[in-house]
């Protein structure tokens, strides 16, 4: 009889050595791209300062009286 415990226990093939730096790169990458989707996500989610939403208004009212 097998024991088939130990085979779904088994780690798989280690990779090639090329694969290896470009498996590396790969998770590099996308822990990037993780944190800058973090990033962008809290500085979208900040609130307007009022100063600059003065200034958009009076731009508004600016571009209405020019037309």
């Amino acid at each position: 009889m097998i024991d088939q415990s130990n085979q779904s226990r088994r780690s798989p093939a280690p990779p090639e050595d090329g694969d290896d730096g470009l498996e590396e790169a790969r998770l590099r990458q996308q822990a990037i791209g993780v944190k800058l989707r973090h990033m962008f996500d809290q500085v979208v989610n900040e609130p307007v300062p009022d100063e600059f939403l003065d200034i958009l208004r009076r731009a508004d009212k600016k571009a209405e009286g020019d037309s």
